[in-house]
Order: C-alpha cells, then sequence, then structure tokens
C-alpha cells in the first residue's frame, strides 16, 4: 500500500533563508540544517530555481533512461530495495521494510514513480543517466518539469525530501528536534532580522525564557546580524538547527533596547497544534478563538475538544487562527470545515477533489467528513467518533504568507459550500498543490501528484487567498490576546463590516522559517 497523500505548501524559507552580505557570487545561506554525510537526507530546502546537482551534469541518456515506461511498476518491482538496508525497528517498534538491493534499484524506483504518479510527468527532462547518480536523492531532485510560469518563476517549487524517521515523529506525534521557537524572518541578506513568532509551552525556548517579538542577536558568540563569512554561517546553522538531542548553543536576544543571554539544550520537543481554546463574549454575541498550528494526527482529538467547549458554550461566530499553519492532514482540514459549517450546509457537496495525472484514475472526493478517522496519535479518537458541530454561515480566518495547503483547503473547501469565509491578515502563501510521501530506504519523497478543487470546481489559487482585510501580524502582543493586531481587526471586522483603519498600513513582509515538510497537504486513504 501507499502512503496518504499530501497536499504541498512550501514558501521558500529555507534555502537560503538568511544570506550573508556581499557581492559577487553571494554568500554563505543561514537557516538550513548542515548536511549530514551517509545515507542521511541533506537539508531540506525549496529552491527558487529547478534544481540540477553540481555532479554529475547532464549527458546523453541510456536506453532505460531514455524510456521510463519500460521499467515496469515502481512498488511492485523496486520499493523497499535497499544499497544500505537498515535492520531492526522505527520508533514506533515497527520493523523496517528495508531489503538488499542496489543504488540502481533505488534510483529505478524513483524513475518510475515519478512516470507513474508525478502530474507532470511527460515534462520530465530526459538528459541525465541514472549511471552519472551517486545518491538517489540528487536524482530525484531532477525528476521534476523545468518549466516556468509566466511570471518566470519554477512551474514546481515544491519538490523535496525528509527523513523518514523525522518525519514520521513529526507527523505520528508532533515531535520536533531543536528548541520549540518559531522564527519569522523580513531579510535574506545581512544585516539580517530574525523575531520570535512561537514558543512552545515547556519546550527549552520557553524554559529559557524567550517571548513573542523578541530579535536574535548572537548564536554561540557569532554575530548572527551582520556575520557572511562560511565559517561563521556554518557555526550558526549548527547553533540554530542541532543535528542531536542533547546538543547545547548559547544565544542573544534583545527585547525592547536590552539584550539577554541564554542557553539552550536540543530535545525532541512535542507540539501542541491547538491553542488559546477560548469564549470571547462580544457586545454582539460569544465568540469561539482558537490558534491552530497544524494539521498532524495529534489535533484530530483536540479539534474535537475545542468545537465541544464552543458547542457547549452555544458561541454564534468563530475566529479561526491559521496565521502560522502550514497544513498537513487533508481529513483534518476536512473535519474541522465540517464542525465549523455542520451537516445542513455540506450534505451533498465535496469539501475537495483531487485531480490527477492522465495515467491515474480518478479517486473518490474528500467528502466534509462528520465523524473521526482516528489518525495514530498519543491521544487517539476512536475511529467513526461523531464530531460536534457549530453550524455557523460565517467564520472568520486569520491568515499570513504562512497559511498554506491543507489550511487554503479549509478556506476554499467552506466557501464551496457557500460558508462565508472572512479572510483577515495578509494573502496565504497559494499551495493548491497535494501528493503523496513516499518513504523508500530512510528517505521520504515529495512529489507533485494532484491539483485540489472545491465543491464548486475551483482551485486557482497558485498567487494565494487575498484577504478581506490587510492586516499585519502583531508580534508586539501574544496569540490569543483580543488587543493583538489580527484578532482585534476580525473581532472590530464582524461587529462594523469594514477594516479597521490600522489595517491600512504598510505591511513589512515577513516569513516563517520552517521545512517544507511543514507545509504540505496530507491525502489520507480512506478505510475499507
Amino acid at each position: 500500500m501507499r502512503s496518504p497523500s499530501l497536499r504541498l505548501i512550501v514558501p521558500f524559507v529555507l534555502a537560503s533563508v538568511l544570506a550573508g552580505c556581499g557581492g559577487g557570487g553571494g554568500s554563505p545561506g543561514v537557516g538550513a540544517r548542515p548536511p549530514t554525510g551517509g545515507t542521511t537526507p541533506p537539508p531540506v530546502t525549496n529552491p527558487t530555481t529547478p534544481t540540477t546537482p553540481t555532479n554529475p551534469t547532464p549527458t546523453t541518456p541510456s536506453a532505460a533512461d531514455l524510456d521510463p515506461n519500460t521499467l515496469g511498476d515502481a512498488f511492485t518491482t523496486y520499493w523497499n530495495l535497499c544499497a544500505k538496508p537498515r535492520t531492526g525497528v522505527d520508533f514506533e517498534g515497527k520493523a523496517f521494510p528495508d531489503r538488499q538491493g542496489t543504488l540502481l534499484d533505488e534510483l529505478k524506483f524513483l524513475r518510475a514513480f515519478s512516470n507513474q504518479y508525478y502530474l507532470w510527468y511527460n515534462e520530465i527532462p530526459n538528459t541525465y543517466k541514472m549511471a552519472d547518480f551517486t545518491n538517489p536523492i540528487d536524482y530525484f531532485n531532477v525528476l521534476k518539469t523545468t518549466a516556468l510560469t509566466p511570471s518566470g518563476q519554477p512551474k514546481d517549487k515544491y519538490h523535496f525530501t525528509y527523513a523518514s524517521e523525522e518525519w514520521d515523529k513529526m507527523q505520528n506525534a508532533g515531535i520536533d528536534l531543536g528548541y520549540g521557537v518559531t522564527w519569522k524572518r523580513n531579510s535574506s541578506t545581512a544585516p539580517r532580522t530574525w523575531l520570535v513568532t512561537l514558543v512552545e509551552p515547556g519546550s527549552p525556548a520557553a524554559v529559557a525564557g524567550l517571548k513573542r517579538g523578541d530579535m536574535l542577536v548572537r548564536v554561540d558568540g557569532v554575530d548572527f546580524v551582520n556575520a557572511s563569512d562560511a565559517a561563521s554561517v556554518d557555526r550558526i546553522n549548527a547553533g540554530l538547527f542541532p543535528e542531536t538531542a542533547g546538543a547545547a548553543h548559547s544565544f542573544t536576544l534583545r527585547r525592547g533596547a536590552s539584550n539577554y543571554d541564554v542557553n539552550m539544550t536540543a530535545s525532541e520537543v512535542s507540539e501542541d497544534p491547538v491553542k488559546h481554546v477560548k469564549v470571547l463574549d462580544t457586545p454582539t454575541g460569544k465568540v469561539g478563538y482558537l490558534s491552530f498550528e497544524t494539521h498532524n494526527g495529534v489535533s484530530e482529538k483536540e479539534l474535537l475538544d475545542a468545537f465541544t467547549t464552543f458547542k457547549q458554550a452555544a458561541v454564534s461566530d468563530l475566529v479561526l487562527d491559521m496565521r502560522y499553519n502550514g497544513g498537513g492532514l487533508l481529513y483534518i482540514a476536512s473535519q474541522l470545515s465540517y464542525m465549523i459549517a455542520g451537516p445542513e450546509a455540506t450534505n451533498g457537496k465535496i469539501f475537495e477533489r483531487p485531480v490527477y495525472n492522465d495515467k491515474i484514475a480518478q479517486e473518490p472526493a474528500i467528502p466534509f467528513r462528520s465523524t473521526a478517522y482516528g489518525f495514530p496519535s498519543t491521544n487517539k479518537v476512536a475511529p467513526g467518533t461523531p464530531l460536534p458541530y457549530l453550524g455557523l454561515k460565517r467564520v472568520t480566518v486569520l491568515t499570513t504568507a504562512g497559511t498554506c495547503s491543507a489550511s487554503e483547503a479549509v478556506i476554499n473547501g467552506l466557501r464551496g459550500a457557500d460558508i462565508q469565509v472572512d479572510v483577515i491578515g495578509s494573502t496565504t502563501c497559494g499551495k493548491p498543490y497535494g501528493f503523496t510521501p513516499v518513504p523508500n530506504c530512510g528517505t521520504t519523497y515529495f512529489s507533485i501528484e494532484f491539483k485540489g478543487v472545491n465543491d464548486k470546481g475551483f482551485g486557482d489559487f497558485a498567487d494565494g487567498l487575498a484577504a478581506t482585510c490587510q492586516v499585519a501580524d502583531d508580534l508586539s502582543r501574544e496569540i490569543g490576546d483580543p488587543a493583538e493586531g489580527l484578532l482585534a481587526a476580525a473581532l472590530s471586522y464582524r461587529q462594523t463590516g469594514a477594516c479597521p483603519p490600522a489595517s491600512r498600513a504598510r505591511m513589512i513582509p515577513m516569513e516563517i522559517v520552517r521545512p517544507p515538510v511543514k507545509e504540505i497537504a496530507i491525502r489520507t486513504r480512506p478505510r475499507p
């Protein structure tokens, strides 16, 4: 069986999140995990130009490379045949499926899979020979279209890999290696500006006292704002993105006019996807509010509990804060949308229909799910559990450019069911595409397989979904504070129907620093 399908939503943030100053050939980038050796995948990046390996270069292809149709089925012929098979069990105690194979088996798997399932399979260049590649990731990086959009951007900006173990931990347990801090940045060259955006409760960052809006000044003694030489950039990357739990690093941050120093030790942080669930009393009725950060298995039970609270409180409106939600499971997005709209608005309508290439038979559309799927989680919901619902005709969603894919599917899916969705914040990232994460030999591959459309057939938002009111993200106040800029604007707009004056102010572009794997939408296969 193949893995669940995902909707990709990956803005360019780590391919050169921070770059040094200077001219000529440019300076080293800050913001991606340092490369590692062996069979471990390299840093997760999302390049702004089509990726090609520096070595090898294109050569005359062999007959097998010219005709991928001769390779046969990827999954029945080459799957789990590995040059270096893993032994033992994964973090959940399941035996690795690896069998002894060769590098060529891994390359053939990738080529056969791409030929069968890649949305633009007929645009993959036949200018590379398998014999010229020494690892599967470099080969995978060229198995995509090189076409450009009318604006000159790569048609496929969402092609990447991730270490399977790390991906599984994030998806099934909400675990991520690091300090529990999320950053935003507004500069890719020195002088750099990174600001604390989210701090996970109980994490090393929370224990160290980091707060939303603090600015990063130094990492392990290196001038974070201005350093641009390769050695300094490498040291900064090592501190920001530790490779192992227990790695200790020092940081200097600025709060207001004062600097402060902290030491943080990397650990596997359990991230809570649903926070700040509350009922706000307003002059026009009770308003439910929650911040929702990722559509993973852990969120299924938390969302169910949140909407149970809202239903018991008889809220008449909802503000859904997805400003930093990169996406995830489309079934979670479907369940969330159902809990907002209820059966009257969604009966007989689809949440999202996947549109594949011409080799793939049309798969069933995703309905507005009225019961829980029961995803693997540390706090699992029983499959088939009825979901609470509010039956709202209108909902307000808080967004930034970091609101992607499965989060955009919530907005698009609800609008397809004629629910009024007011978007407060900024235009979303624009990721209407999806795929199935394909694990093979310790690496999980992400390659676009489908485009999602709503019940009205709409899915053309590659440039993002526009905001009803343009409002800047307010890092001076905590998430969930009614006086925080986005939430205050939402509460004002629902009462007056007019965008607040503050929303007309010039917005300084900033983007979330996170890997592409945190900006996807996952399409789960229905249970038999």
